[in-house]
């Protein structure tokens, strides 16, 4: 009978094959207690399991220094590197240790009990794509726990009994819970056409994957793995988010047409690279990239972007248990994104963390209970808190510019007070740097607006920087005060709000009345549905995530600039904005 799921569309395309399906990854685990003279013996288990698991992730990470720059991709090797300081995380490692020696549960009993205390304050961060990581976490905890019980990795054992010389072979797509991006390794290298995990988000390091290899899947599908049966015929629609399993010969021969269009479509965008962003009417567009590692550069110039127009560094920051990064791995990691961008100019972004990020320094204070990490010591609020760090950025920073063209953009600035400091800090960077006698270069200076406070007084601003960028992930979520990470309000998360729009354009209208440049940095700008309204307000500087440049450069090419702005001031004076969107 044919039915059908439906979750998260992460990475576009469609998938026809037979499910393989992979156990759920949630174990069961025995609960005991041991005797004293036993637990010194379950430490050392637990120690082998992780040191096993070490091995297991560094093995996978020199299988990927042997692959062609085409399948070594660099999304896969940071989340690797993910797993590796979970591993070694203090908190994790001596945590399971206090399970053991003061409550003498057994190895197992121990290392789920200290996931679920860290876990919950995954659960409590506001960044979407922090929060997901807890899943790095439960996968790096499962794979110890597969390896105390003699277990290998779930994907290879499904793979491991195909032929790939057969000429008969019938597509495969899996379906799993979740997958590690060890398993997302092995998939690459198996016959898997598309993949469904009942968990997982728009930035769980499952969908990052995907998109990078844009490879048809769906995540947060809830219980894919539990109601396909193995070998059921499968349909996967990564545009569409939808699932089909047991498709009629009808849906089958439907899919398989919008299967064989898509693979036509993504060969005539691969041919946009070269071809140069201009709208019909003539009209120059800058299209650049979102990057979270140096190495997200390759996939960068892949796509056809002129530069980066987001590094965001907060991914250097993470999960090092309070050992922040000095100012010589920071300006090695900005130096190796300038010379891997060939020249063309890279925007950095200083640290983005708070509260709400899992950055413990032991700085904490009595009564800080973060009810509201959105609202709180984050961003350049955190940097501006903690000056010595901040001018260590800084530092790396401006001697990475004289490696390359570097724009320095700075996050959450609502303040005149805040833009006064952290020019201050900028200029006592340069100044400490030609008392060291080290060599630096010029950076153009821009701040993000993502606070409504922002938007609404751009003057001040643009007396201040060079460029502007909008970050419209946060300037809707304050603007309508909407948490995106409560699902009982996400529903309200609006895009396309009149506010919304008005702060936009009339920061994009300032901008270009004071010869200043503006991009936007956020999801809105690789949203092909938003292209023609941001381009009919005036954008035309777009930063997104690489695996999104091409099908936003196809849109642009179709454009009239002149045609747009009429109709976009419509869409702007409207009272519902999205009913139009459409027109």
């Amino acid at each position: 009978m044919t039915f059908s799921l439906h979750g998260q569309a992460v990475s576009r395309g469609i998938a026809i094959g037979r499910a393989v399906i992979v156990a759920s990854s949630r174990m069961d685990v025995a609960h005991y207690f041991v005797t004293t003279e036993q637990v010194q013996a379950e430490i050392e288990r637990l120690r082998s399991a992780r040191n096993a698991v070490v091995e297991e992730i560094e093995r996978v990470q020199q299988s990927l220094e042997t692959l062609g720059s085409n399948d070594a991709h660099p999304e896969l090797t940071a989340l690797l590197d993910v797993h590796l300081m979970l591993l070694q995380d203090e908190q994790l490692t001596s945590g399971v240790k206090h399970w053991i020696v003061e409550r003498h549960y057994n190895a197992e009993w121990a290392l789920t009990s200290q996931l679920e205390v860290i876990a919950r304050q995954f659960d409590e961060m506001e960044d979407p794509y922090l929060r997901e990581r807890k899943a790095d976490l439960e996968q790096v905890v499962e794979r110890m726990l597969r390896v105390m019980r003699g277990m290998v990795s779930p994907v290879a054992t499904s793979a491991a009994p195909v032929s790939h010389d057969s000429s008969t072979e019938v597509p495969l797509v899996l379906i799993a819970h979740d997958l590690s991006p060890a398993d997302m390794l092995q998939f690459k290298q198996s016959v898997f056409a598309g993949f469904v995990t009942d968990v997982g988000g728009k930035t769980s390091h499952t969908a990052i994957v995907a998109r990078s290899m844009d490879i048809p899947a769906v995540v947060g599908a809830r219980s894919a793995s539990h109601l396909i049966a193995q070998d059921d015929w499968v349909i996967i629609d990564g545009d569409a988010g939808v699932v089909v399993i047991d498709p009629s010969p009808v849906l089958l021969a439907e899919y398989g047409f919008k299967q064989r269009q898509g693979e036509v479509e993504r060969e005539r965008l691969a041919r946009l690279k070269n071809t140069p962003a201009v709208t019909l009417d003539g009209q120059k567009i800058e299209l650049l990239a979102n990057i979270e590692q140096p190495e997200d550069t390759v996939a960068a110039l892949k796509a056809g972007a002129v530069g980066v127009g987001l590094f965001r560094t907060e991914f250097l920051f993470m999960g090092r248990n309070g050992k922040l990064p000095d100012e010589e791995e920071q300006y090695a990691a900005y130096r190796r994104a300038l010379e891997g961008m060939q020249g063309l100019p890279v925007t950095i972004r200083t640290v983005d963390v708070g509260a709400d990020k899992p950055l413990d320094r032991g700085a904490s204070r009595a009564g800080d209970d973060y009810l509201n990490p959105a609202l709180g010591l984050r961003a350049i609020r955190w940097s501006l808190a903690d000056p010595a760090m901040f001018l260590v950025q800084l530092r790396a920073i401006l001697r990475a510019a004289a490696h390359g063209a570097v724009n320095l953009l700075v996050p959450m600035l609502a303040h005149a007070s805040e833009i006064r400091q952290t020019l201050a800090l900028v200029q006592r960077a340069r100044e400490q740097l030609d008392g060291l006698g080290q060599v630096y270069g010029p950076v153009r200076l821009g701040a993000m607006i993502e606070v409504p406070a922002a938007a609404l007084t751009v003057p001040l601003f643009l007396r201040h920087f060079d460029f502007l960028s909008i970050g419209t992930n946060d300037l809707i979520q304050y603007t309508l005060a909407i948490d995106r990470a409560d699902e009982a309000v996400s529903h309200l998360y609006d895009p396309v709000h009149p506010a919304v729009l008005q702060l936009l354009a009339s920061t994009i209208t300032q901008c270009h009345a004071q010869g200043k440049g503006v991009s936007v940095c956020g999801e809105m700008a690789g949203d092909v549905a938003m292209t023609r309204l941001l381009l009919g307000l005036g954008l035309r500087s777009f930063s997104m995530h690489p695996s999104q440049i091409l099908a936003v450069k196809q849109q642009i090419l179709r454009c009239d600039t002149g045609k747009l702005a009429t109709w976009a001031q419509t869409v702007l004076a409207a009272d519902d904005p999205a009913a139009l969107m459409a027109d």
